[in-house]
């Protein structure tokens, strides 16, 4: 059935009002209806609340469908280090060596009046090349007058105490009125020998002034050393340096005989890294940059005394025995 329009009652004119105080009919009739129930809405704090609950499921949705990482694997960390290996410059372990060692190594040279033998002549003559002198040199000046001090030789030493203990050749000192060091910071020092140790021709030098910044070097056995094992020569052949030559160990346990005959040495180091006049004293080093020996000689069967392939070193264990405490 269709349901009739329900229209609001329009308002009656003055002439269809009713007497007054007589209730109309059909205003009972609407006075008698219930009231109709109030509508809700929303106010700002409800509003506000509902909003606030709208971001929160948002975000959890969110943090539901948020992917996970990612975890890295021992290939993902193997492929990262071939990368970087393989486009970035490394420095050679050689270099790495060297510049652990420079701190410890100083320049040792020897006063006292002009040798007139060929080894000395040879050294003198490497001296001025170094200097940049013709082969031919001028007069001697003044201070390389007959009688007057002059350097009688070069070589290299290596701080092994912090308090300023260098360990050096014993030929490389020997007969000397006074000796001086330099250190790697250019500070030169006069020292004075403290102990010797002739039957592997080392000598102990003290230093009588220090840099600030004084750093020994750190020794290494060579109880488990092998030919073929890389090492280095560190020092300044004809004074030259700090000059670095690497190589490898050819052999342990030989021995040499100074070409005068006068000594002969037992239980070295042959290492194949150039070394020449100046590198006697200076450190022979693994690449961690530790000490396994002292240079002492070169072999070569002519009195030129230069390199040829072969160089002989003390053990460390021989070496660090000369300052009265084996370090192993």
């Amino acid at each position: 059935m269709r349901r009739p329009a329900f229209y609001s009652r329009s308002p009656r004119g003055t002439e269809d009002a009713a007497a007054p105080g007589l209730p109309d009919e059909n205003e009972s009739q609407v006075a008698a209806l219930p009231s109709p129930k109030r509508r809700w809405q929303p106010g700002r704090w409800s509003f506000a609340a509902m909003l606030l609950v709208a971001v929160a499921i948002g975000a959890g949705g969110m943090l539901a469908w948020r992917p996970t990482q990612r975890q890295l694997t021992q290939k993902d960390i193997d492929a990262a280090v071939m990368h970087t290996l393989q486009t970035a410059t490394l420095p050679s372990p050689a270099a790495r060596a060297a510049e652990i060692i420079r701190p410890s190594v100083v320049r040792v040279v020897a006063y006292g009046t002009e040798k007139q033998t060929p080894e000395a002549k040879v050294e003198k003559h490497g001296r001025n090349y170094a200097r940049g002198k013709p082969a031919e040199a001028p007069p001697p000046a003044a201070d390389d007058a007959p009688g007057a001090p002059v350097e009688r030789g070069v070589g290299t030493g290596v701080v092994i105490v912090d308090k300023g203990l260098i360990l050096t050749n014993l030929h490389v000192i020997a007969g000397a009125d006074s000796i001086k060091v330099t250190f790697f910071d250019g500070l030169e020092a006069t020292a004075t020998v403290t102990a010797l140790q002739p039957e592997n021709d080392l000598a102990v030098l003290q230093a009588q002034q220090l840099p600030d910044d004084l750093i020994p070097a750190t020794m290494a056995s060579t109880a488990n050393l092998a030919p073929g094992e890389q090492v280095a020569a560190v020092g300044f052949p004809f004074g030259i340096g700090p000059s670095v030559s690497a190589g490898v160990v050819s052999g342990l346990g030989r021995s040499f005989r100074s070409p005068e005959g006068k000594q002969e040495l037992s239980n070295l180091i042959q290492f194949d890294a150039a070394a020449n006049p100046g590198n006697s004293g200076g450190p022979l080093i693994n690449m961690d940059g530790e000490v396994l020996g002292i240079v002492t000689a070169i072999l070569n069967p002519t009195q030129q005394r230069t390199f040829i392939g072969i160089g002989f070193a003390v053990p460390i264990e021989n070496a660090a025995a000369a300052l009265g405490s084996p370090p192993f």
